[in-house]
């Protein structure tokens, strides 16, 4: 395989499509910040942990941002709902705003973080 510039974050296999994301940690300047990627109808995304009406980690349990249906992530704290290809907030007391963004790419069978403004925490998953 070719050398690839970009930092692996997991294993294609292990994020479902509506299922359990995967859970790391970025840095920059500092500021050491939770984030997650998941699986969606159109591919991959990955965005920073924080619920946008508050300051808190979206997932009920670790991993587990999807709603019952695997359709839309979900705030467990506000019950807020966010398109998980973009990130933008549907339903809920955000709604307007959106989610900040992580660029991922997928490539073979390995999930990548492609977004040079960060880089990986050295305690990467939680």
């Amino acid at each position: 395989m070719e050398d690839v510039p970009y930092i692996a974050l997991c294993d294609s296999a292990q994020i479902k499509r509506g299922g359990r994301g995967f859970r790391f940690v970025i840095e920059r300047d500092r500021l050491t910040l939770p984030a997650f990627v998941i699986r969606h109808e159109l591919g991959v995304s990955a965005f920073i942990n924080r619920c946008k009406h508050r300051d808190l980690e979206l997932d009920w349990t670790l991993g587990d941002f999807f709603d019952p249906e695997g359709d839309q992530l979900i705030c467990a704290t506000h019950g807020a709902r966010y398109d998980p290809v973009d990130g933008f907030c549907l339903a809920g007391p955000c709604a307007g705003e959106t989610l900040t963004r992580l660029d991922v790419v997928e490539i073979g069978d390995v999930v990548y973080l492609s977004d040079t403004r960060w880089k990986l925490n050295a305690q990467s998953t939680v």
